[in-house]
């Protein structure tokens, strides 16, 4: 955290953008992560409810003046009852079928985006446009804070907050009910444990993860536009998701790290072809990490362990 506090005073403009990009991401990776990897349940679709986020925020400080810091609340509850709703008929379907029926959400909430009764709230394709906010001190200890700066010390609380509720919520009865049922549901129900209402709970705090995240988005890239969360950002944050590490809360920074900037890296190598590069960097990982970054680490760590308490 102390690292993370100075981090912004070394760096440009651009690159503390990025950075605050990173902890937002990685937000939304929490929140894949609590359905995936510890309820068992596949999404594709978790780019609308990063779209629903970002567009609560953006509708409420375009059309209505809200505070930026007062909007990212509401869009993690409007995402929490989306996510919630949706995942009640979601309870019949496992596996693959609600991989693709979460596949049709990422597809056709960029569409009714565009919907044109909708225009006058989403601004149809030309999105909205909203004002990046001012900090509201222009030093801080003989440092100058400017919006990027500021936005990022923003981000980077919401992040930390996040981060503990999560923590909090997975290490307890909920958490144990979520690995159950994703290991053995059939015994989980057996015991007791209410499947249906924590796999739509599952779904619900998830996509509040997630709408906090494009809210967070949406404040940081001061626009949003449908054609901003096509199904490629859902598949994405997948990839986020398994690069960092299943059930690795810590691993979802990582993860977010490697969306954010190997695929610029990649356009760096090769100009021709940068998606060739970024698939080839992935296939490697998956093979040299299975566990993701996160597992792997935690591989390098016990060894180094087991090597230390072995010399003494």
């Amino acid at each position: 955290m102390a690292v993370a506090c100075v981090l912004p005073f070394f760096l440009s403009n651009y690159h503390v953008f990025q950075a605050s990009m990173v902890l937002s991401t990685a937000i939304a990776l929490v929140g894949l992560n609590i359905l995936t990897g510890y309820s068992g349940q596949i999404s594709l679709g978790h780019g609308a409810f990063l779209a629903i986020g970002a567009y609560t925020t953006a509708i409420l400080m375009d059309k209505f003046d809200v505070p930026y810091w007062a909007t990212i609340p509401v869009a993690g509850l409007v995402c929490l009852v989306a996510g919630f709703l949706f995942g009640l008929p979601a309870l019949k379907l496992e596996g693959h079928y609600l991989a693709l029926a979460t596949f049709a959400l990422a597809v056709a909430l960029p569409q009714l985006l565009k919907f044109r009764y909708l225009e006058p709230w989403t601004g149809g394709v030309q999105g909205i446009v909203i004002m990046k906010p001012d900090p509201p001190i222009s030093s801080f200890m003989g440092l100058t804070l400017n919006s990027d700066r500021w936005l990022y010390f923003v981000a980077l609380l919401v992040a930390a907050l996040m981060y503990l509720v999560a923590w909090n919520l997975l290490r307890g009865r909920i958490g144990r009910a979520l690995i159950a049922i994703r290991d053995q549901p059939t015994a989980a129900a057996l015991m007791g444990i209410d499947t249906s209402l924590y796999k739509s709970l599952a779904f619900g705090v998830s996509a509040l993860f997630t709408g906090v995240a494009g809210s967070l988005s949406a404040i940081l890239v001061a626009f949003v536009a449908p054609d901003s969360f096509t199904v490629f950002l859902s598949i994405t944050l997948m990839v986020g998701m398994v690069v960092g590490g299943l059930t690795s809360l810590p691993g979802a920074l990582y993860g977010a790290a490697f969306v954010q900037f190997i695929p610029n890296l990649a356009d760096q190598i090769s100009k021709a072809a940068p998606w060739a590069i970024y698939g080839a960097l992935l296939i490697v990982l998956m093979i040299v990490l299975p566990g993701g970054i996160a597992g792997g680490l935690n591989l390098l760590w016990s060894k180094v362990t087991n090597r230390t308490g072995a010399l003494q």
